[in-house]
């Protein structure tokens, strides 16, 4: 049975944020890419750099992956098919479509599918505490995303398929995530994540029969892409992720378009409205008094399952 020790001083919803901070920085090199390539010629290229960078892990990570449970085995299954392969690729198409909506409505989608995903996987609760910082972080989401947050409209079904789509795997991916980081390293998540996703976006070039040939000037950047908000955010937040429960990681991952947007404003020239400063402040403040309270209250805003047993047992981890 699938156990969630989390230490109260172990909590790690802050470096869960920091790790989503550094994917607002995709936005950079992804957008224009993606102008130019084909959507999934990006994503595959990005993996065929990751798998390139995590190659020294790749014989470990298996052996690990065949001690596994069943259950740990499908989850990296989908974390790599799911959350990496397809769900980037639709993120990545987003951009190509020129829809602003799409990978704004991903993020407000995703904790609460991830929500839903953690109390039935994983046996995570809630209580009444967490939407004192839920309900500010999930409006000023909204508000930042938005200039005129009354105004929203989605102007096709395909983007509307994008972001929920998008939303549904990276929500699973961060309580799979969770729930494999009990029987493999962050390293080994991390390597079998970009592989099997690797294989996956293979398969769908060539089923598709996506052209994959990128024009020399273009691989800079793709490398600089798959480096640093890919391979590194994604060490540090699986990282974190062994010690935090699905459930405030999933709000802590909110710090993502609030990165952006900063982003946005102080490299791309961009501005903020005042209902999107309200919004910006809002975010920032919920994800840090959250990561607070987690680490110093004594009755936490999300408890995990069988709370009183865990804490006089040493993890999975802890075991081996």
């Amino acid at each position: 049975m699938f156990h969630a020790t989390i230490g109260r001083r172990a909590d790690r919803t802050w470096l869960v944020a920091v790790a989503a901070s550094l994917w607002g920085f995709s936005g950079l090199l992804r957008e224009p890419l993606a102008r130019q390539l084909p959507a999934l010629s990006v994503v595959l290229v990005e993996h065929v750099v990751l798998v390139l960078l995590v190659s020294p892990w790749l014989i470990p990570a298996l052996r690990a992956l065949s001690r596994c449970s069943p259950r740990a085995k499908l989850g990296v299954l989908v974390i790599g098919a799911g959350s990496s392969a397809l769900a980037t690729t639709l993120f990545t198409a987003a951009f190509r479509l020129g829809d602003p909506i799409t990978p704004q409505v991903l993020q407000k989608l995703q904790p609460l599918i991830a929500l839903i995903l953690a109390a039935a996987l994983l046996g995570e609760r809630v209580t009444r505490r967490f939407p004192l910082f839920a309900v500010p972080a999930l409006v000023g989401a909204w508000l930042l995303a938005f200039p005129d947050p009354f105004g929203v409209t989605v102007h096709s079904a395909g983007a509307a398929a994008l972001a929920l789509g998008a939303a549904l795997l990276w929500a699973a991916g961060t309580v799979l995530g969770r729930m494999v980081s009990q029987e493999l390293s962050y390293l080994h998540i991390t390597t079998l994540r970009f592989v099997v996703g690797l294989v996956t976006l293979a398969g769908f070039a060539v089923a598709t029969r996506t052209p994959v040939a990128v024009p020399p000037a273009l691989l800079p950047r793709l490398v600089v892409l798959a480096a640093v908000p890919g391979l590194l955010a994604l060490l540090l937040y699986y990282h974190a992720l062994h010690c935090t429960l699905a459930t405030r990681a999933t709000l802590a991952e909110l710090a993502f378009p609030l990165s952006a947007t900063v982003v946005g404003i102080t490299l791309l020239n961009g501005r903020l409205g005042p209902s999107q400063w309200i919004g910006l402040v809002l975010v920032l403040t919920s994800v840090v008094l959250l990561s607070l309270h987690e680490k110093r209250s004594a009755r936490p805003a999300v408890t995990p399952p069988h709370l009183g047993s865990e804490q006089r047992a040493p993890s999975a981890a802890a075991r081996r």
